[in-house]
């Protein structure tokens, strides 16, 4: 029989039985609501499905098979009890069949269609009337079982899985080389779970956008009013776009970029201009309001909490600001102690939305401890009673929705939201405006969700939105431009 080195190299040039790559893994689209109406249980499944791709690693595997147990109660249950079984005097192997039989499953499980050769090879290895009878006679050879067990994994995993599947064939305990052997393959699974998902991703998501458009157009036909409020939603973003920005503190200085007023001279206004902004808008919509874009309900609960997570990093931002200007750029220099400030300000801003002063007395508190821990650490001055006072009052006062610090954040965070629609999250990512580097992560993630249900939405309702905007749109500003 082959060894592992052997077969891997077999690995790399065979066709026939190639196994597939371990895809990257995607981002996904959470379940909406149902209650809106449009959308059915057979799209609530095509959610679920896309959130394996996320969660598979973490959940684990079914505790009602022996995958689960062995990863649940190996320590003093089934692996102690195989090797008691296989140590006994004359050994006992049917923990060891037992195990084979769900070893050969999931073995076949891994396989493609095309892969017939190596499944009939696999069938006729772990043949299990053969190795019961083999049992029987007492001469069942599990070491040998578990080398040709391994080395059918080198074949059939994926590139990520060889080195582990490498580091097994130095064990040559026959219980702990079975013990790692189905660890690895309960990765292997995944990522044939994974691969699976992924490789369907483009028709679920074709499929997703039809039957949406389908089932709305069923309502409309019965409703012929069911597009006001999505035409009243438009008309405002187009409005916004062509009226000039009321003065005031609250408005974006001129070194932010052009304001609205200036879109119509600077580049003609199109359908994708108006959308975007009608986009923006949906993060600043009043949740009492009972004119909410049709088009957007099922995923108004989503938007919701974009808005808050907005909300919340726009708050992070703000405390993250105000400490730096107070610690100075050594003690921020720190990659480990800005870490740890956003980890205790990101669970304290939770509360701020119901609770926002309070909440900034426990931050201003935490962090004002950290940063003189920090500083005492690295052998720093400390900060003054009349700093440290300071401190905590512009942290507090952070709590003010008039705050400047806290509105120049939010309008900045706006700004790279606006130009994720228009550029895309990695371009936008590139030139950050100021304050918002130390949210880089955290903005990438709310960016490339913001763009993914907005583009979602899009593909599936771009045709109701393009009749709305063409008489909306005045001719002396309209760019020709499909949705």
């Amino acid at each position: 029989m082959p060894d592992v080195k052997e077969r891997a190299a077999r690995k790399g040039t065979s066709t026939a039985d190639g196994a597939p790559r371990e895809p990257h893994t995607g981002h996904t689209r959470e379940d909406t609501s149902s209650a809106q109406g449009h959308r059915s249980r057979l799209m609530e499944r095509g959610h679920e499905v896309s959130k394996v791709d996320c969660h598979s690693q973490e959940k684990g595997l079914s505790s009602s098979s022996l995958e689960g147990k062995g990863k649940e109660t190996m320590p003093s249950d089934f692996w102690d009890h195989l090797k008691e079984q296989l140590s006994s005097v004359p050994p006992d192997f049917s923990c060891a069949l037992e195990l084979l039989k769900e070893v050969k499953e999931i073995l076949l499980s891994l396989l493609l269609p095309r892969q017939s050769r190596l499944k009939s090879e696999i069938e006729e290895a772990l043949d299990m009337d053969f190795l019961h009878q083999q049992a029987e006679r007492g001469d069942l050879n599990v070491t040998y079982l578990s080398k040709y067990i391994l080395n059918t994994m080198v074949l059939l995993c994926a590139p990520v899985r060889d080195e582990a599947v490498q580091k097994l064939e130095s064990i040559t305990d026959p219980v702990r080389l079975l013990r790692g052997i189905f660890q690895v393959l309960g990765l292997m699974k995944m990522d044939m779970v994974n691969y699976t998902i992924q490789s369907l991703q483009p028709q679920l998501q074709e499929h997703s956008i039809q039957f949406e458009r389908a089932q709305f157009q069923e309502r409309l036909n019965k409703e012929p009013s069911l597009l006001d409020s999505t035409t009243k939603w438009l008309t405002q973003a187009a409005t916004d776009l062509i009226t000039p920005p009321a003065s005031g503190p609250a408005s974006p200085d001129s070194s932010s970029g052009p304001g609205p007023s200036d879109i119509p001279a600077q580049e003609p206004l199109s359908p994708a201009m108006v959308l975007s902004q009608g986009f923006l808008n949906l993060l600043l919509w009043d949740a009492d309001s009972e004119d909410f874009p049709e088009t957007l309900l099922p995923d108004r609960t989503r938007l919701q909490e974009l808005e808050l997570q907005r909300n919340h990093l726009t708050i992070l931002a703000s405390v993250l600001l105000v400490a730096s200007s107070f610690s100075g750029s050594v003690l921020f220099g720190s990659p480990q102690f800005v870490d740890k400030l956003k980890r205790i300000t990101k669970t304290l801003v939770e509360e701020f939305n119901s609770r926002p002063e309070e909440t900034m007395c426990t931050v201003s508190e935490q962090v004002t401890q950290e940063i003189h821990q920090g500083l005492k650490s690295m052998g720093l001055a400390p900060l003054t009673s009349d700093n440290t006072a300071s401190l905590i009052g512009q942290l507090q006062n952070i709590a003010k929705k008039e705050n400047c610090v806290r509105n120049v954040i939010d309008q900045r965070i706006h700004l790279f939201l606006k130009c994720c629609l228009v550029l895309g999250v990695q371009r936008s990512l590139v030139d950050l405006p100021g304050g918002l580097a130390l949210i880089e992560a955290e903005l990438a993630e709310l960016g490339q969700m913001f763009v993914s249900l907005t583009q979602h939405n899009q593909q599936v309702f771009g045709p109701y939105y393009t009749e709305i905007l063409k008489p909306l749109i005045s001719p002396c500003h309209v760019r020709v431009e499909s949705l």
